[in-house]
């Protein structure tokens, strides 16, 4: 029932919300008549952007700078599954550089919550990404989506990539990242990566847990798919699977910080009455892309809850893929980075590190850890320590082992 309320919920509100969304663009046109109509405008524009979307943003890479030159990008679907989308950024023009496939979380996010790393890494790299789909809109006849399903899907696409690609995991996917790599190295498939990068990734949750590990062990696993899981109303293609609601994460993820949301958007409603709209800009992108919501199938993430943060399956050595024992000792010949962020309170200092220990096979000099100082989860992945002090280190280590 928990679905249909919000779908309800949402379903009464939205004739409201786009009446505020039309009275904003209209009192803008007029907005020199005084500051009584300022405040109205001001005031719409926020009321109408307190919703959730439910469709992928767009990626908006229009173009990309390598070298002297300026490439324009093209969006290319490589291979299309029901659970997700291998998506190359095609750079017309370019000459040949390192494939990278770039691992997104599915977490409650759309992919292109990695749209700055994505961008950055063009600079230097031929870039692909895990283009997850919203599970709502995946039909029943398609069956479900495990843990096991999304170790699949990333081999099948470092498949289609072909030999010689790069793999950067970001967060969420690191276990599932690690163990692709684990699992093509045994079979000495030729399209192992070359190189895996693993940014802020929960390997080994008892090491230092955050206020989200605490989480995750403090109720049984019965607890979270009594509590958290609900079956898709309709009108969606997807009616009736049993999905982790976006929207129920996202809620998590803002009573983290509530008075740091309700600060925003007081700032979008100031600098849009102070004539500011590029500072109010800035944070109404952040908010299109942090309120659009991806539904999770509930059979990956009650697994992730259950081997990943509770039963800590990988670092134990218990962790299968259809029945067959992931084994990190397996990688040889794949050069590995972690990465951390010093403040990072998601995935803390030493959880992703682990991974080092765990591919005891790999060479030391194949091997590169760095914590980078003053940043949080995102800054790991985005923003000006990650583009000039984090991407040089990744970017020289993967064309080291080119």
């Amino acid at each position: 029932m928990m679905y249909q309320a919000y779908q309800l919920q949402s379903d009464l509100i939205s004739p409201l919300r786009l009446l505020a969304q039309h009275l904003s663009a209209t009192l803008w046109l007029r907005q020199t008549e005084g500051t009584l109509v300022r405040k109205m405008a001001a005031a719409c524009d926020v009321l109408s952007r307190l919703r959730l979307t439910h469709s992928r943003p767009p990626y908006n890479i229009q173009q990309v700078q390598t070298g002297e030159r300026m490439h324009p990008v093209r969006e290319e679907a490589v291979l299309t599954l029901p659970f997700g989308t291998l998506l190359h950024f095609r750079k017309e023009g370019a000459e040949a550089q390192p494939p990278v496939l770039l691992v997104a979380p599915l977490s409650g996010h759309f992919a292109t919550l990695l749209r700055e790393t994505a961008r950055t890494l063009l600079q230097d790299h031929d870039v692909y990404i895990t283009d997850w789909h919203n599970a709502r809109d995946v039909s029943l006849r398609h069956g479900g989506f495990s843990l096991d399903d999304y170790v699949s899907y990333l081999m099948r696409f470092t498949e289609a990539i072909g030999p010689g690609s790069h793999m950067v995991a970001v967060c969420q996917p690191c276990v599932a990242a690690l163990a692709a790599t684990a699992l093509m190295a045994e079979d000495d498939h030729p399209a192992q990566p070359r190189s895996l990068t693993l940014m802020a990734g929960p390997v080994d949750c008892r090491v230092n847990p955050t206020e989200v590990n605490r989480l995750a062990t403090s109720k049984p696993i019965g607890w979270f798919e009594k509590n958290l899981i609900s079956h898709v109303p309709l009108p969606h293609a997807g009616f009736m699977r049993r999905v982790y609601p976006g929207f129920v994460q996202l809620s998590a993820f803002m009573a983290m910080n509530p008075d740091r949301h309700r600060q925003s958007f007081h700032h979008i409603y100031d600098h849009l009455l102070a004539g500011r709209t590029e500072e109010a800009g800035v944070i109404q992108d952040f908010y299109e892309e942090y309120l659009a919501v991806n539904d999770l199938p509930a059979e990956f993430y009650l697994e992730t809850v259950a081997k990943v943060f509770q039963t800590y399956d990988l670092p134990r050595g218990v962790l299968t893929w259809k029945g067959r024992t992931v084994n990190p000792a397996a990688i040889r010949r794949t050069a590995l980075m972690t990465v951390e962020g010093e403040r990072d309170d998601i995935c803390a200092v030493g959880q992703t590190v682990a991974a080092q220990d765990l591919c005891s096979s790999v060479r030391p000099y194949l091997k590169t850890h760095h914590v980078q100082t003053g940043v949080g989860h995102y800054g790991v992945f985005s923003g000006r320590r990650w583009n000039q002090q984090i991407y040089p280190l990744v970017r020289d280590m993967i064309h080291r082992t080119m």
